[in-house]
């Protein structure tokens, strides 16, 4: 979790615990007005400011428009009506900010997922050109060419065992962690 995920869960329950009090806390009128504007500023007020960032830009009719516009409208109907009930104001913004981090969370998780994935991949690929090893990009080798695997190293691309008999660390191709036993190559593959 990052420090800005970590700062928007502390105002999400910064404002839920909020609105658990004000629920029970005796309250009408102004100050009532006044308490529950603490939660809903609390967990809303970066919505707002991008909303009147993009009404400023004239962008204005976009996600964060469009909650702030939910929200006060549910303000100004609880004042309008005298209910003074201010809570699906705030409910409205917590429940949309919970999604938001749901959404950051899991991007997040996603990204590093897809960073891992790619730290598996060889970055090279080791020939044998002339009798000698050369180590070349995995996507210029072309078929038919020799490749040669040596210990501790993890296949680079897709082949045929020609020669020799071991395991093989072949996550970069199959995904799976557990090595894989091959016969007939411990050292040399030719690519298909």
């Amino acid at each position: 979790m990052t420090a800005k995920q970590r700062k928007n869960l502390m105002r999400i329950l910064a404002a839920a615990i909020l609105m658990v009090v004000l629920h029970f806390l005796p309250s009408e009128g102004a100050a009532r007005f006044c308490l529950y504007m603490i939660p809903y500023v609390i967990v809303g007020y970066d919505i707002l400011i991008k909303a009147a960032k993009g009404i400023k830009n004239l962008r204005a009719l976009d996600e964060n428009f469009l909650m702030a516009v939910a929200t006060i409208g549910a303000i100004v109907l609880a004042i309008y009506s005298g209910s003074g009930d201010y809570t699906e104001a705030v409910a409205v913004m917590l429940f949309y900010q919970i999604g938001e981090w749901f959404q950051s969370y899991a991007v997040g998780k996603s990204r590093k997922n897809i960073s891992a994935l790619m730290d598996i991949r060889p970055d090279y690929a080791n020939i044998e050109n002339l009798g000698k090893i050369e180590q070349v990009d995995p996507d210029e080798v072309e078929i038919g060419t020799t490749i040669i695997i040596q210990p501790g190293e993890k296949v680079p691309i897709d082949g045929v065992v020609i020669d020799g008999n071991s395991t093989l660390n072949t996550s970069a191709l199959t995904g799976e962690s557990i090595p894989r036993g091959v016969t007939a190559a411990v050292s040399i593959l030719m690519a298909c």
